[in-house]
């Protein structure tokens, strides 16, 4: 299986070019036509792990290649992937068209505080799939026009609607029958990491100065699951191709953003509340995953 791709590299290979201040963005979201994002008329994803959200609509007759299952849909579908699954699509028809949206976790977590990776259509082992009929294609469609239409606007407060938008997409097929496709049952690495996700996100959002994120390392997950820390860590890697301690950083990045955007908070209680014992290990922190101080991103 190929590395995980990022988002420079999905925009580097889409479009030869990558969005000023990629990096820095709080939670980044971006919506396209489909067709508009077929490269040298190829209309094949390789099979590989993102590390950003996507739902389509897709039209036409493909092949869809989602974990070690393969689910061949011939009309419309809507698709949910995250990044913890690995999928591919692949086009039997040569004539698909539609939408896709892209977006990071925490284009959610830093905004609104939702868990959005406990949805059905977004959790491991859940069922990513739902095919449409013409009436329920119009509707979905009319969702995602409504994007395009309001992405390049100068509305100042476009990403919430489009947060919005989206938010009624996955409502839309949460209220629908399943597709067909017979899922099987999550083997017992899943539920260890379905479960450790449940532990990490339980102790955000961080609302106070003196609320505090206690669980900060694999050894700490390890202790409140019952089972030890290497058969932790290889059951989170084997199943989301990334370390337990990368998903705590992760986790940790997303809220230190929210609390500097969206609190008065000094540096000083963000980093006792996300568990530092000094600011200057947090400022080491985030740096290191960011490219930018707190202060720095605080002001951009």
């Amino acid at each position: 299986m190929n590395k995980t791709e990022t988002l420079q590299e999905f925009y580097q290979h889409k479009f030869n070019a990558v969005p000023d201040r990629l990096q820095q963005d709080l939670g980044h979201f971006n919506v396209f036509r489909l067709e508009d994002c077929i490269v040298n008329g190829a209309v094949t994803v390789k099979y590989s792990r993102r590390d950003f959200y996507k739902v389509s609509l897709v039209r036409g007759h493909n092949l869809y290649h989602y974990a070690d299952k393969t689910i061949e849909m011939n009309g419309s579908a809507l698709i949910f992937c995250n990044p913890q699954v690995p999928y591919a699509w692949e086009s039997l028809s040569g004539d698909n068209n539609g939408y896709f949206c892209i977006f990071k976790e925490s284009f959610f977590t830093g905004v609104m505080r939702g868990n959005i990776h406990e949805l059905p259509m977004m959790a491991p082992g859940g069922i990513p799939s739902y095919l449409l009929n013409k009436e329920q294609d119009k509707e979905v469609s009319q969702l995602f026009k409504k994007m395009l239409g309001e992405i390049n606007s100068d509305y100042v407060l476009k990403y919430d609607l489009l947060r919005n938008y989206l938010t009624e997409i996955m409502h839309y097929a949460l209220k629908m029958q399943p597709s067909e496709f017979v899922h099987q049952h999550t083997d017992a690495k899943t539920r260890i990491t379905s479960v450790f996700n449940e532990l990490l996100e339980r102790q955000f959002p961080i609302e106070s100065p003196g609320q505090r994120f206690l669980m900060r390392s694999a050894n700490d997950f390890a202790k409140q699951l019952s089972v030890h820390v290497n058969h932790l860590n290889r059951a989170i890697r084997d199943t989301t191709g990334k370390t337990t301690t990368a998903h705590i950083a992760e986790r940790l990045t997303t809220e230190a953003k929210a609390l500097l955007k969206h609190t008065d908070w000094n540096i000083s209680e963000i980093s006792y509340a996300l568990g530092f014992e000094e600011p200057a290990h947090f400022n080491n922190f985030f740096k290191k995953h960011t490219q930018l101080t707190p202060g720095a991103f605080r002001d951009v």
